[in-house]
């Protein structure tokens, strides 16, 4: 059955931008076949602004052609007779220890993996698991209670979307629905947040903005700077919340929840609930992150950060699988230069290079935001681009 049908046959009612943009987008083998008109199975799906829960909803048991991934995206995954994975993402006390000691877990994990777990950070237990509960109520609200907030518009501070570039790019469409929420240099306007969500993410999005505070002076002295580096240079002013919803899905081995990519601003923090699905790229092998420890948030290095540190610490590949039988909810906070800085030019710290002494030379040159943004829009990571030669 055509799934312009399948969505308007009544008695149904269905209940960034901020789609990772693939490192290497592929060609999409399955959706560009002749016979297949792609524009009009995404014009169905993107009327009903019901979005992937809408498509379980409504009892679909085949995907819609246009989600399906083709077989070349598949990597090699660690698994039962593979080389042992000796070391995982650690899980870092940051309550707990000598400032010296975590600085040195902070540096080994960013350094190797590009992802770490951190607990007793001082975002409390109970909003956490508020935040994730509040993520699941808003995506299973009732479609028309929803479709208030769905939108395209990237100015609107916050917004209920299925696959942000869905409508100007050919790639196969991800699993996935989010309510995304950028804080604008002035705060958020709270009549704006879904009443469902509305105290919660509020007092979520003040409390991650403290954590990064503190990471950041962290991770400045696992580079070997000054302690107020990252925010004196002020690379990670901007907040952006992206509320994650995968529903099950009829045919996971066809798609994916969200495609293999790289951050491009500088510090994600993702708190995540217990149903597994987050993949890191490691020596080449897909890598399932362990479920979050007790009161863990899992932090990773962006491609600014890379950028800024000249390689010390390490951006990955990451994605996350689609499952058949379980509902996965995360909760992503991005950290970025702000408005005021878009057109600043970063490049590698100063203090870690220096042409022609004792120090490394420079490896990137020097980019600003607007720039960088722009290139992974079209191309993933832009990281090789902007290398010197």
């Amino acid at each position: 059955m055509a799934l312009a049908q399948t969505i308007i046959s009544p008695p149904l009612l269905l209940t960034s931008d901020l789609l990772p943009i693939p490192s290497n987008p592929p060609a999409p083998a399955v959706t560009s076949q002749p016979d297949y008109d792609r524009a009009a199975d995404v014009k169905a799906f993107e009327d009903t602004k019901a979005g992937v829960k809408g498509l379980v909803d409504a009892g679909l048991t085949t995907i819609p052609r246009f989600f399906i991934h083709p077989p070349e995206n598949d990597a090699v995954v660690a698994g039962v007779g593979d080389p042992p994975v000796h070391h995982m993402p650690p899980v870092i006390d940051m309550g707990g220890g000598r400032w010296e000691e975590v600085v040195e877990q902070i540096r080994e994990a960013a350094g190797t993996w590009g992802f770490f777990q951190v607990v007793n950070h001082g975002v409390e237990a109970e909003l956490m698991e508020e935040m994730l509960a509040s993520t699941r109520r808003f995506h299973e609200l009732p479609r028309e209670e929803k479709m208030a907030f769905y939108s395209r518009d990237v100015t609107r501070p916050v917004r209920y979307v299925s696959n942000g570039r869905l409508l100007d790019r050919a790639a196969p469409a991800d699993w996935r629905d989010t309510l995304a929420f950028h804080v604008p240099d002035g705060g958020l306007d709270q009549q704006s947040v879904p009443p469902v969500c509305r105290e919660v993410a509020t007092e979520y999005l003040k409390q991650t903005l403290k954590l990064k505070n503190k990471l950041a002076e962290l991770l400045s002295d696992a580079a070997g700077l000054n302690r107020d580096h990252l925010s004196t240079i002020k690379c990670m002013e901007s907040q952006t919340m992206a509320c994650h919803y995968y529903p099950p899905c009829p045919q996971p081995h066809l798609t994916i929840g969200s495609s293999k990519h790289t951050d491009p601003f500088c510090l994600t923090i993702l708190l995540q609930d217990h149903n597994q699905g987050l993949q890191v790229r490691n020596h080449d092998r897909w890598v399932d992150m362990p479920k979050s420890a007790q009161g863990a948030l899992v932090v990773n290095v962006g491609d600014f950060l890379q950028l800024i540190t000249n390689d010390k610490f390490k951006s990955v590949e990451h994605r996350v699988v689609a499952q058949s039988s379980t509902t996965r909810s995360s909760v992503a906070c991005f950290f970025g230069p702000g408005s005021e800085n878009k057109y600043r030019l970063y490049g590698p710290a100063k203090e870690l290079v220096l042409l022609g002494g004792d120090h490394v030379e420079p490896v990137y040159r020097e980019v600003h935001l607007v720039e960088f943004l722009d290139y992974f829009k079209s191309n993933g990571s832009p990281l090789s681009h902007f290398k010197l030669s």
